[in-house]
């Protein structure tokens, strides 16, 4: 399935651009939509996100979709139930829903893809949580369990132990 506008022509979308124009900043980066779920039927979403500060989200369960990460640049840290592992640029790694994961840049700039499947809510989730900005940890849980996501840890710590 291409991306595809609402009248059926495959769209084009470059480098450090939104597919509708619209970046999100949210959890330490920027956010670009590349694949919508209305051009996809619901099927898939996924945001090339470019982060410039370390660190990322935290422990959590999606329950209706799996998430693929793809490094761009930089380096991350990724866990995927109870195994941790260092990725850099070329490097990805499946998470499938139902299973804890969390993830963090470890470096100045980095660029990970990150493909959601189905793409359920997740564009309104990162739309939402763009325009709340900085929130509380509590505010957070919240705002993943309106999105049918669960909170279950802390972040990553950068140190973590890669096994």
């Amino acid at each position: 399935m291409s991306a595809r506008s609402e009248d059926g022509v495959a769209q084009v979308v470059r480098r450090d651009a939104d597919r509708f124009d619209t970046p999100l900043h949210f959890l330490n980066g920027r956010f670009d939509l590349k694949v919508s779920a209305r051009e996809t039927g619901g099927a898939l979403c996924v945001f090339d996100t470019v982060r410039t500060e370390s660190g990322g989200p935290p422990l959590h369960i999606h329950f209706d979709q799996d998430e693929w990460f793809f490094v761009l640049e930089g380096e991350f840290i990724l866990r995927v139930g109870e195994v941790t592992h260092r990725l850099g640029p070329g490097d990805s790694v499946f998470g499938p829903r139902g299973i804890p994961h969390a993830f963090a840049n470890l470096s100045e700039r980095a660029r990970l893809v990150v493909l959601f499947q189905p793409a359920g809510t997740m564009e309104d989730f990162f739309r939402e949580g763009s325009a709340k900005g900085k929130m509380t940890p509590q505010q957070f849980a919240d705002l993943s369990a309106a999105h049918r996501m669960k909170v279950v840890g802390p972040p990553l710590p950068l140190d973590s132990a890669i096994g």
